[in-house]
């Protein structure tokens, strides 16, 4: 297949131009022709489609692109302009390269007879399987606008509660690599240096003072060695979260943290009530619902739940009572579900739930960076503190001994 650039006039006498694929220039004149344009120029291109997927693969299309073009083709949709039309303006204005190929290459999918959801599935990587069904229940409910005006607002909201959780993490994450690399630091420069000038002292050294000395050779002799067995640890748990029984543990241990456990379960929840609210509002299937949300939940232990709630209404039963037994999901959660099942009313209530969490997160995420704050300033204390007055006590004693 080969790719071409055209200029036409359609019945009207309006331009029109793009990109599209054919087999070579007879195919691509005659495909024209069928379509009732009157030709003015057709040309061999390379086109930029040619190159998507390299280009993806080196830069990743974020989720704030997604929340852009969704915006945008919702707003171009409601005024009436022709979906082909609407995605060659994307394409052409998009700020991410790579993102305005695979609008462009959509576009040629849906101007030679594709729907928008069928293009869209071709870009896994890019739109998640929430994305595509979304968009085939409006284009099938002939509400596509109002549907993609959601999906954006979905992805708004996902995309504040992923950041309020990195912010949350980088903090501490990094205050506490400080800690630990001055530490480090103490141990394997400042302490030798404390070492061999008490080794010039012709008095026994305090107990405390030995004990670190000891540490700090230890340290120094094995230091390779413990970062080489660090690494190995590492890889290995890496590749037994990966499988299905280690992922399961690993999300698991997450969800049971003392202290961020309760923001990580937060946070799960109101992911997939937010996820489940917005699919079942936009006319996708329930059992469709479930297994997408499973599949997007990001945690094996969550996604497992699910999938006994997808069985149990498979079978005739209610969202609510799966949801209880796996004893992830607070009576609360599962109250309001059993009240949405029984008026009708599912999607209001989840997205009650999922407005609620979010505000829990905030208070989680406040509370947490005002809790971990003081804590690490008194393990730096404590830690650093000990190290410098072990490192003085013969200084002390020496005097106190010359003093005396």
């Amino acid at each position: 297949m080969a790719n071409f650039k055209y200029i036409a006039k359609d019945s009207e006498g309006k331009s029109l131009s793009g990109f599209f694929e054919a087999a070579d220039y007879a195919a691509a004149i005659d495909a024209l022709r069928k379509k009732g344009l009157i030709i003015v120029s057709v040309n061999e291109a390379l086109s930029k489609l040619k190159f998507s997927m390299p280009l993806f693969g080196k830069k990743k299309i974020k989720m704030d692109d997604l929340v852009v073009f969704s915006r945008q083709l919702a707003t171009m949709v409601d005024a009436g302009i022709p979906l082909v039309g609407a995605l060659d303006i994307l394409g052409e204005q998009a700020e991410t390269k790579t993102f305005g190929e695979i609008i462009l290459k959509m576009r040629n999918d849906v101007e030679t007879g594709s729907s928008l959801s069928d293009a869209l599935a071709k870009h896994k990587k890019v739109f998640s399987p929430l994305f595509i069904n979304m968009v085939k229940a409006g284009e099938s409910g002939g509400m596509l606008d109002n549907i993609l005006d959601r999906l954006a607002t979905y992805m708004e909201k996902t995309s504040t509660l992923q950041k309020k959780i990195k912010s949350a993490l980088i903090y501490p994450a990094v205050v506490s690599s400080m800690a630990i690399g001055i530490t480090l630091i103490l141990l394997l420069k400042v302490i030798p240096i404390f070492k061999n000038i008490f080794s010039g002292f012709d008095a026994d050294l305090p107990i405390p003072t030995q004990v670190l000395i000891t540490i700090s050779d230890g340290l120094q002799k094995y230091f390779p060695y413990l970062i080489v067995a660090l690494a190995v640890i590492m890889f290995f748990a890496i590749r037994y979260s990966k499988t299905e029984k280690g992922r399961l543990r690993y999300d698991s241990f997450l969800l049971k943290l003392p202290i961020f456990g309760i923001l990580f379960k937060k946070v799960a929840i109101s992911k997939f009530t937010r996820t489940l609210s917005t699919l079942i509002k936009s006319g996708v299937p329930i059992l469709t619902s479930l297994e997408i949300v499973g599949r997007t939940a990001g945690n094996k232990a969550i996604e497992m739940a699910v999938e006994t709630v997808r069985a149990s209404v498979r079978e005739g039963e209610s969202v609510a009572g799966p949801l209880a037994k796996s004893k992830l999901f607070p009576p609360m959660v599962v109250r309001m579900v059993s009240v949405g099942e029984q008026s009708g009313e599912l999607e209001k209530m989840l997205s009650k739930i999922a407005d609620f969490y979010d505000e829990q997160v905030d208070v989680s995420v406040s509370s947490l960076t005002s809790l971990i704050e003081p804590l690490i300033i008194a393990f730096l204390g404590i830690v650093i503190g000990s190290i410098v007055i072990c490192m003085f006590l013969p200084i002390f004693k020496i005097t106190s001994v010359m003093g005396g």
